[in-house]
């Protein structure tokens, strides 16, 4: 408890003595799953656990198989059961009668205010669908979008599902160059794109800059007006969003498909320089998503308001702003803009302004936050939040409890939430209405979820580190890779023989079954929730002509989580300079994006390789934190360490590292 005249910071230390936090009885006694044996239910008779959650959305025609899981990895949910995800997502609730409930308040970063309702979705994707019907799309077609955090972006995914086109979001904080890339592996028909998308004040021109590289690779470009920039339109291949409404007719039955039809393709990084493709099929991932969101938020759709501050251009937008919530009737809040723009306390005035009572965020946000102070959020009125949500990485126990106190008032049970975009939904967390939080741990597996930590062999081991696998299907897992299944195999499924999920994080399991993600055990970097291949961004570093060689590792950050440090190797007797640095970081934001510039450059004449050519990171990730460095004697020449550690002494002295 509190002593009367501590700091908070005094407070925060006294409190990570604390290693439990139970759910306030209150909170449990209305929770929406509060009752325990759940788990056992689940494990019991998962297949028939499942199917129950299957049944709270809409069938076209009921499945006859709950699991085939004849051909593993490739799993199967809800065989021969057909339904459409937009009519779940809006159909069904207009028709009940809740049409004029607000499915999203949304905010622009200028303060612009906006209440769309269900009726104004259901309208508008309607009106969409047959727009893109028009100018071509068919069902198994892809349909590109590369649109900011406006509700077009809504619109339009859900306008995709209604007629089975397969929808291919692109984070918006991607470059150009990025957007070629993604339309060209899934070869996109169509993209869905705005003239000019405002970030802090600023408005970039995207229409332009994919102009700039696009070419002949689609054949329509669709153009959400919302800067007036004039974004140069080619003729009859690009047309304005809002006249393309106009011109549409207004119903759309919503097209039945197949449980295990594909949703959308998500690209996302892997241990090469080439994006995966995830690729998410209808039945099982509404189903693990509708699930998720009501289960883990602890969702009453007729009193919460629900917060999601992330992308939609990331997976857990397309599953807690997009489809969970909308499946399940909730009214949410989408922001446009930055989380310190026009001021550091924007997000507190929203919480206060729609009276949200339930926040998902990332640690990054709330590290951000607990530096600039607690004066941001104590101007608000923040007294409607009842459950708190992080997700992206996980958190440190300092953070979860500033958070938990500053922002929560120490009322509100915090769910720190572990999956990935291949997993879809959630996977691990703690029930909030059930289990106790521990500051720094993930939770439990859900219940219908089976998770372990083994090792080399893929033997249990016990409370020790390991490797984090999953054990056996689950509704909303990736069906494979976009047009590359022996990639999904290989990179999933080889190592612990074929029924047996690899998830590429360490983690340990204590004595209470509660997990502890340690961190990436493959070459991916998580800067702020994101997850970038270390091969990728090496790749856009040595496109830069002055660069021989690239090594790239994440560090850790006390803002970030992760940043990235690049180790940089020059062409001849080139030496590297600032304006060096500068140009490198920019050639980064020009290929990927802003968010993947190295925040580190470490001039390096060589790097450390094995005998076989391979860079050894590992050496790379010690010495750049400073760690003792392990066995050295497998690199080609020994000495590399060395000489790179006079480098990193130089800069540090500097005060330029």
């Amino acid at each position: 408890m509190a002593t009367e005249g501590q700091t908070l910071e005094q407070q925060l230390d006294e409190l990570l003595d604390q290693e439990r936090f139970p759910p306030p009885e209150d909170f449990k006694a209305n929770a929406v799953i509060s009752d325990a044996s759940i788990y056992e239910r689940a494990e019991a008779d998962f297949e028939g656990f499942w199917a129950e959650q299957a049944e709270m959305l809409d069938w076209d025609t009921k499945w006859d198989t709950v699991l085939d899981w004849s051909n593993p990895p490739f799993a199967k949910w809800f065989v021969g059961g057909k339904l459409n995800v937009s009519h779940n997502c809006l159909d069904r609730h207009v028709a009940a009668g809740r049409g004029d409930r607000v499915a999203y308040h949304w905010r622009g970063e200028e303060g612009e205010e906006l209440d769309i309702t269900y009726a104004d979705l259901h309208r508008d994707v309607q009106k969409l669908a047959n727009a893109l019907k028009d100018v071509g799309v068919a069902k198994g077609d892809v349909v590109a979008i590369y649109l900011p955090m406006v509700p077009e972006v809504a619109v339009a995914m859900l306008a995709c599902a209604r007629i089975g086109a397969i929808h291919n979001v692109v984070f918006g904080g991607f470059s150009a160059e990025s957007v070629k890339e993604r339309i060209e592996f899934s070869e996109a028909k169509v993209l869905i794109t705005v003239d000019g998308a405002r970030r802090k004040g600023k408005t970039a021109p995207i229409k332009s800059n994919v102009d700039e590289v696009i070419g002949d690779l689609v054949d329509t470009i669709v153009v959400v007006r919302r800067a007036d920039n004039d974004a140069p339109m080619k003729q009859g291949r690009d047309h304005w969003y809002h006249e393309l409404l106009e011109a549409a007719a207004d119903e759309c039955p919503p097209e039945p498909m197949d449980a295990e039809d594909p949703l959308y393709i998500l690209y996302t990084s892997g241990s090469t320089a080439k994006p995966k493709g995830i690729l998410h099929t209808t039945g099982g991932y509404l189903t693990g998503v509708a699930y998720t969101h009501r289960a883990v938020f602890d969702l009453k759709p007729d009193e919460d308001v629900y917060w999601c501050a992330a992308d939609v251009g990331w997976v857990t937008g397309h599953s807690y702003i997009i489809y969970g919530p909308l499946a399940n009737g909730a009214t949410s809040v989408m922001y446009e803009g930055a989380p310190d723009y026009p001021d550091k306390d924007i997000w507190w005035e929203i919480v206060e302004r729609y009276k949200v009572s339930i926040l998902y965020c990332a640690p990054t946000a709330i590290r951000a936050c607990m530096k600039w102070g607690a004066e941001y959020p104590e101007r608000h009125d923040l007294s409607s939040l009842r459950l708190l949500g992080t997700v992206g990485e996980p958190i440190n126990p300092k953070a979860w409890l500033w958070y938990w106190k500053v922002i929560g008032g120490g009322n509100c049970p915090i769910v720190d939430t572990w999956w990935q975009t291949e997993t879809g939904a959630i996977m691990i967390t703690t029930l909030p209405g059930v289990l106790e939080a521990k500051p720094g741990s993930a939770g439990r597996p859900l219940p219908g979820i089976d998770a372990a930590v083994v090792n080399e062999q893929g033997e249990d081991v016990g409370t020790e580190q390991g490797y984090l696998t999953l054990t056996r299907p689950w509704p909303a897992m990736l069906r494979t890779l976009f047009k590359e299944d022996d990639r999904f195999v290989e990179t999933y499924w080889d190592k612990f023989g074929r029924e047996t999920y690899l998830v590429g994080d360490a983690a340990r399991r204590d004595e209470d079954g509660y997990f502890w993600i340690i961190g990436r055990i493959d070459d991916v970097v998580n800067v702020s929730g994101h997850r970038l291949s270390t091969a990728e961004v090496e790749s856009a570093i040595v496109s830069h002509p002055k660069v021989a060689e690239a090594a790239v590792i994440g560090q850790t950050d006390e803002d970030t989580g992760q940043a990235i440090t690049a180790f940089v190797t020059l062409e001849g007797s080139l030496e590297g300079d600032d304006e060096l640095v500068g140009a490198i970081r920019e050639q980064v934001a020009g290929r990927i994006g802003k968010f993947a510039r190295p925040k580190r450059i470490i001039w390096a004449d060589d790097l450390p390789k094995t005998r076989s050519g391979k860079i050894m990171r590992r050496l790379l990730r010690d010495i750049a934190e400073g760690r003792e460095l392990g066995d050295v004697t497998t690199l080609r020449d020994p000495d590399v360490m060395e000489q790179l550690e006079g480098k990193i002494r130089e800069r540090d002295a500097e005060g330029t590292g």
